[in-house]
Parts: C-alpha cells; sequence; structure tokens
C-alpha cells in the first residue's frame, strides 16, 4: 500500500518539506541536495539486513550481496581521496571522530583541537560533547587581526602542550588547511595528525583543495555536505592503522551498519569521480567567492574578509540578534544557520554570525551572477529592506533553477 493512503500525515509532512527545499535557497553550507540516483539507493531493501562486521568476516549469514556493495564502496572511496583504507560504515561524521580517539588514545590523552568559536566542531573538544568530556584537550584559534590560522602559534602551544593526536579541520573555517605545515608541527612533537575534512570532501575528492594525503595519519568525513552523497560518516587512513580503526568503530561504537546508506555512499563516490562533479566544485568556490565579495562591496564584514571554499561567515551583529535574522530569512526562503564569530562574546545559541554556502545553490545550477543577488538579497534584508520584494526574488530564482524535477514522491 501508497504510504500517501496508509500514514497521510507522515506523507503529508515529507511531502511539505520537500517542496521546501524546492522552494526556497538553502545556503547552510553542510546541506546539499543528493542527486536522485543516491536518494533511491537509500530507499532499498537492503535497510532490512543485518551484517555486523565487516566483508567476508559477518556475524550473521545471508551477507554475500551486501558484502559486494560494501566492498564496492570501499574501493571506490579509496580511488576518489587516493586513501590506503577506508572504513564506509560510520552513522555520522561524529561517530567517525569519536572511533579515530578510541583507536589512537587513551581517555585522558592530550588532543589539540581547533577552537569552536574560530571555526571547529564540537567533536573537536567542546566541554558539552563526549571529546571534550573524555579526553585532555587544548585549543588553537585564529589570530586576532586576520582571522586565519597561525601556524607558528599553534606550534607554539602543541610545543608547550604536547598533544598525542592534533586536529585540523573546517566547519566554519573559509581559509584552505594547510596539510603539510600541521604535519612538520604534530612530528615535532610526536603527535599523529587527524583531518576532518567533513566539509571540504568534495573540494578534496576534485583537486579544489589541497589533500590531506599523505601528511595525515588519519582523515573523517561525512558525505552529505560538498560530497553530495547520503547522510553519513567516512574514515580513511593509512595502512597501518587500519585494523585500529576498523576495530574502534565496530565492535568499539557501533553494531550493525546502514547497508542502503552504504550503497548510496558507493554510488556518490562514483559520482564524484566524474568530470562534471569537478566543473561542480569549481563552480561552488566560485560562487563563494562572489557571494564574500559582494557583501564586502555592500559593507557587511565577512569574517577573514573572503573565502577560498565553500563558506563563509559573516558578522551581523551590527543588525540585530542571529537568531532572529536566522528565523526572518526563514520565513522569505533563504536557509542560513546561525554562527559564532572569532573572539565571539555573545553565547552560542544566539552568537554574533551567521554561516552560508553556495554547495546547495550551485547544484541547483546558480553561477556567480545568481549567488551576487542572493547576497544583495540578504543585504536588504539586513538594512531593513523590502521583504515581499526579497520574497519574490526568491520564488523567481527557485522557478529558474528547479531541483529534483526527475524525482518522484
Amino acid at each position: 500500500m501508497k504510504l500517501h493512503k496508509s500514514d497521510p500525515k507522515v506523507y503529508g509532512l515529507i511531502h511539505k518539506e520537500i517542496n521546501r527545499q524546492k522552494d526556497g535557497l538553502v545556503l547552510i553550507p553542510s546541506e546539499n541536495y543528493a542527486s536522485s540516483n543516491v536518494i533511491s539507493a537509500m530507499g532499498t531493501p537492503l535497510s532490512n539486513k543485518y551484517s555486523e562486521g565487516y566483508p567476508g568476516k559477518r556475524y550473521y549469514g545471508g551477507n554475500e550481496y551486501i558484502d559486494q556493495i560494501e566492498s564496492l564502496a570501499i574501493e571506490r572511496a579509496k580511488k576518489l581521496f587516493k586513501a590506503e583504507h577506508a572504513n564506509v560504515q560510520p552513522h555520522s561524521g561524529s561517530q567517525a571522530n569519536a572511533a579515530v580517539y578510541l583507536a589512537l588514545l587513551n581517555y585522558g590523552d592530550k588532543i589539540l583541537g581547533f577552537d569552536l568559536a574560530a571555526g571547529g566542531h564540537l567533536t573537536h573538544g567542546s566541554k558539552v560533547n563526549f571529546s571534550g568530556k573524555l579526553y585532555n584537550f587544548d585549543y588553537y584559534g585564529v589570530d586576532r587581526k586576520t582571522e586565519r590560522i597561525n601556524l607558528k602559534d599553534v606550534e607554539k602551544i602543541a610545543v608547550r602542550f604536547k598533544p598525542k593526536l592534533i586536529v585540523i579541520s573546517t566547519t566554519a573555517y573559509s581559509r584552505q588547511l594547510d596539510f603539510k605545515g600541521f604535519s612538520k608541527i604534530a612530528k615535532k612533537v610526536g603527535a599523529y595528525l587527524f583531518a576532518d575534512i567533513a566539509h571540504i570532501a568534495g573540494l578534496v575528492a576534485s583537486g579544489e583543495h589541497p589533500s590531506p594525503f599523505p601528511y595525515c595519519d588519519v582523515v573523517t568525513s561525512t558525505t552529505h555536505k560538498t560530497l553530495r552523497g547520503p547522510r553519513g560518516g567516512l574514515i580513511l587512513c593509512k595502512g597501518e592503522l587500519s585494523q585500529k580503526i576498523d576495530k574502534a568503530l565496530f565492535p568499539g561504537i557501533q553494531g550493525g551498519p546502514l547497508e542502503n546508506i552504504i550503497a548510496a555512499k558507493a554510488v556518490c563516490f562514483k559520482e564524484a569521480i566524474s568530470p562534471s562533479f569537478k566543473k561542480y566544485q569549481r563552480q561552488v568556490i566560485k560562487n563563494a567567492s562572489a557571494m564574500a565579495d559582494e557583501f564586502n562591496k555592500k559593507g557587511i564584514r565577512v569574517i577573514s574578509g573572503g573565502t577560498d571554499n565553500h563558506l563563509m561567515v559573516i558578522d551581523v551583529s551590527p543588525y540585530g540578534e542571529s537568531k532572529s535574522i536566522q528565523e526572518g530569512l526563514d520565513r522569505l526562503g533563504i536557509y542560513v544557520n546561525r554562527n559564532a564569530i572569532p573572539f565571539d562574546e555573545k553565547p552560542p545559541f544566539n552568537p554574533s554570525g551567521i554561516r552560508l554556502g553556495s554547495p546547495a545553490v550551485t547544484t541547483r545550477g546558480f553561477k556567480e551572477k545568481e549567488c551576487r543577488e542572493v547576497a544583495g538579497m540578504i543585504t536588504d534584508f539586513l538594512k531593513g529592506g523590502d521583504k515581499e520584494k526579497i520574497k519574490k526574488g526568491v520564488k523567481s530564482l527557485s522557478r529558474k533553477f528547479p531541483i529534483y524535477e526527475d524525482f518522484r514522491w
């Protein structure tokens, strides 16, 4: 029986959410539109299968085809990122990070993480997160003047703190990560170097951002941001760490993997190898740069002055509370998320910044012209412009650049 007949309430809400995604402009940099092929792989009876363990070493019978699918996803991930080993089972980026810590450290060991307010992630040592509760973190941030990572400062902290592991990452940091420079610091203090590339994975895969390999010992990512796949996680590492990583994930922190999601990851990795994906990632960067430039021209402060990747954070403190600004943009069909800025004095739930990016609108087909237009709409809203005019502009762009026209629900 079709869902719209068997459970019209759930069906109706799903339908409304699909229309929201189609009719609005998604600028949240951690969101994207997965392809219809990726979505098709997710919605399969593969979800029915229990497959604890790894290909060829399962604890349940009937995994002949599941093994082949997961092995295919592993090989494609290794090829895409030029990695010696890949684990495609993490349910999320956070669980991937938890597995890395469990594999390489003991509880209480020292980790040097990227400060949350400067652009890091909760799992990089936030006191309210498992990482900050189970491990001994110190943090590096950004230079107060340039709002960029200063490797000399990182080195001073590392030499003083003597961490067993150093995290290099970006969640709200708009500049390139210097994996080679961090590697020198890690070697100097005898630490593992761990890169969380959840946000920039698509840029890395397409060669539009430097690769963490061979400089990093282990790398984690999500698959649903710039990589444009299903919601899930991924771990890549050097061959000598493969057994530690695999055991930490299963049986360490997870049970049965989500094999329908793993199938969708395999589809995503194949799409990411294509020439069209590289073209897409190049446009993602161009579009983000155009947005940042437009904000700068219109007097909206962009943190660090601009962007090298797919995202940026703008300082909205002169224009009101970020929570109300985000909610106001929601009502116009422009979706962003509030975010701390470096050295922010406001609380995390209502910080001084708004984070936005170009991956989803680039998937729709936006070029620099349209991204400048969107930046202009946001600026007009911040400065008290005509909300109805902005709303009409959002509808016009959504109709001009439709998404999921081939998707039938």
